[in-house]
């Protein structure tokens, strides 16, 4: 909107300004006393306008500088965002490095353990391994004993 933007309401406070010291050298030229003109309708309503117009201002200029940080507050966070990426990559490297070297350790642990599990296990001294009963056998037990 037009009426919003700062251009627009110095044009306004001009004009009302203009209007006023036109209407005080009116009533001057008609000898006019002071405290007659303080009264006056179309003054008091020019200075209400000039008024209303500096409010207006004050909001403007407040928009803008909080329009201001905020920008200055946007940049500074993405700077900050920027120096921890930086400084991200750096431990992510490591990162990686480490879990890298857990998973070559744990591929080591786990061939080593394949290993083991492929060797035939030589029996403990004086313990003769046990041996699987098959079917067959088991019938012949249970038959012997009936």
């Amino acid at each position: 909107m037009g009426s919003k933007q700062k251009r627009t309401q110095l044009g306004r406070k001009e004009y009302f300004e203009r209007k006023l010291k036109e209407r005080m050298v009116f009533l001057s030229e008609k000898k006019v006393e002071p405290s007659d003109i303080e009264k006056d309708p179309r003054v008091k309503n020019l200075r209400a306008n000039i008024r209303a117009v500096d409010s207006r201002l004050k909001a403007i200029a407040k928009i803008e500088q909080r329009t201001a940080d905020m920008a200055k507050a946007k940049a500074e966070k993405a700077a900050a965002a920027l120096k921890a990426r930086e400084a991200g990559e750096g431990k992510e490297k490591k990162e990686k490095e480490k879990g890298k070297e857990k998973k070559e350790k744990g591929a080591e642990k786990k061939e080593k353990k394949e290993k083991k599990e492929k060797e035939p296990k030589a029996p403990e001294e004086g313990k003769e391994p046990k041996k699987k009963e098959k079917k067959e056998d088991k019938e012949e037990k249970g038959a012997a004993s009936e």
